[in-house]
């Protein structure tokens, strides 16, 4: 961002710039506590001065936990986005590809976006619908990494139609695509962790447009990283202090969002500042919220200070989630699970077919763990046939395009929808196939749908 915004561009810049030196200063204050090398542990209600009884807290058993610490050391400052194996404890019964998905549940946003006449408000509902799935994200389970080849698809829920497809595993990047009569949703992505000890770095290394499909509006969306603290020692929990920007790439306007790190004792936790500005970097519309709440909005003046004779709208707010649910799930992420959002004739390379993340779901961590060792193995047998005969994995639904994207973490191969998926839908509708899909009726299988082309 240019730094006449940093300057003073209204009643958040002071706040902002407070809660980030306070956020680091905790963050620093914690570290190197109980004598393990590496460990920070963090309550993000409490102080400096709690954190040891903190890292007595959390999901682990103290056997664990100390059995864990002493595996994953080596592991200090590296990614270890699917370098390394993880007791099921610790996922929850969802893959990466499902939890793409939950961007969905609040896609009316985008429809009213693209009903929206006044260019600014445009992007207040797009820049909401991208706030929107934090609340989701903050849910401390780690899903299950995709098998190559993998997919998953969603129908029936407010007439969109969701596919996303693991499109390479090493490096681990998928790919999705979206659309109903408002809005197409395209993105690549790439994970990219940094393992700290006792909490991760992720960068989201990816690429994200959404056209609004009435004036042809395209959207460019650039999020801020997370961090999840307390992996081993304390409760974890999640963050994701940083800039969100919105461009659009059609007229030049744009959102720039703040997510403001956590303070001692929660301060600023969950709050989300910013403004709207034009194509000429002129403040229009403030911003201000609470990803795990609301939403709201101003006009504002070019000082970025609220118009006289306006007041603060909502635009967005979480809908009311289940009470004591295991995962922190909410009702739209039951319905992710749920074979009511299947299409006719379920994929068998479908994430919902997964007998690990199925056994999960149903409490089973033994046969889940059994069942995920299992997947990872026949992973791994396909991989040493595929490149004995020289051959190369093709996914079915996207396609590598020649486009490679910058992003603050590190360049990007672009994938693109490539249209077959309606293609294969509209010719099962045709044939008026008609088939209940479950877990007992469909073999996952995401190998038999890969192509396989010799180079």
């Amino acid at each position: 961002m240019s730094d006449n915004k940093n300057e003073n561009k209204g009643f958040f810049a002071a706040m902002t710039s407070g809660l980030s030196m306070f956020g680091n200063a905790m963050h620093r204050s914690v570290n190197g506590l109980l004598g393990y090398e590496g460990v920070e542990v963090i309550n993000p209600e409490g102080g400096k001065d709690d954190a040891e009884e903190e890292a007595q807290r959390g999901r682990w058993k103290q056997e664990d936990r100390d059995s864990y610490w002493k595996m994953m050391q080596k592991y200090i400052g590296s990614d270890v986005t699917s370098m390394v194996t993880l007791p099921v404890i610790i996922f929850e019964p969802m893959t990466m590809l499902q939890k793409m998905a939950e961007l969905m549940e609040y896609s009316h946003l985008l429809d009213r976006a693209d009903k929206c006449e006044d260019p600014y408000l445009r992007l207040v509902y797009a820049a909401s619908w991208a706030i929107s799935v934090y609340y989701a994200y903050q849910r401390t389970w780690k899903p299950f990494n995709p098998i190559l080849g993998e997919t998953y698809e969603m129908v029936n829920d407010g007439g969109i139609t969701f596919l996303s497809e693991q499109v390479s595993h090493h490096p681990p990047m998928s790919a999705g695509h979206a659309e109903n009569e408002h809005f197409t949703y395209d993105v690549t992505s790439k994970l990219k962790t940094k393992f700290l000890g006792n909490s991760l770095d992720v960068y989201p290394v990816g690429r994200t447009r959404v056209t609004l499909k009435r004036d042809g509006v395209v959207l460019d969306l650039v999020p801020p990283p997370t961090k999840v603290n307390n992996l081993i020692f304390g409760r974890t929990w999640v963050d994701s202090p940083g800039e969100m920007i919105m461009t659009n790439l059609t007229t030049g306007d744009k959102v720039v969002l703040y997510f403001q790190p956590c303070g001692w004792f929660g301060a600023g936790r969950y709050e989300v500042d910013g403004y709207v500005y034009n194509a000429d970097e002129e403040p229009k519309i403030l911003m201000t919220g609470k990803w795990n709440e609301s939403m709201s909005y101003q006009p504002c003046d070019l000082e970025g200070e609220p118009l006289a004779g306006t007041e603060l709208k909502e635009v967005f707010r979480v809908a009311d989630a289940p009470p004591n649910d295991k995962f922190q799930y909410t009702y739209f992420a039951h319905k992710i699970n749920s074979f009511d959002t299947a299409p006719k004739k379920l994929l068998a390379s479908d994430s919902r077919l997964r007998p690990d993340r199925y056994a999960l779901e149903k409490g089973d961590l033994t046969k889940s763990g059994a069942e995920k060792s299992s997947l990872e193995e026949r992973q791994r047998a396909e991989k040493r046939t595929r490149e004995a005969k020289g051959h190369k994995f093709t996914p079915r639904w996207f396609d590598l395009t020649d486009e490679v994207t910058p992003t603050p973490w590190g360049d990007l191969e672009v994938y693109w929808y490539n249209g077959k998926y309606m293609e294969h839908r509209a010719a099962i509708d045709i044939a008026e196939v008609v088939e209940e899909a479950d877990a007992n009726s469909i073999e996952f299988n995401p190998w038999q749908y890969g192509n396989l082309s010799t180079e």
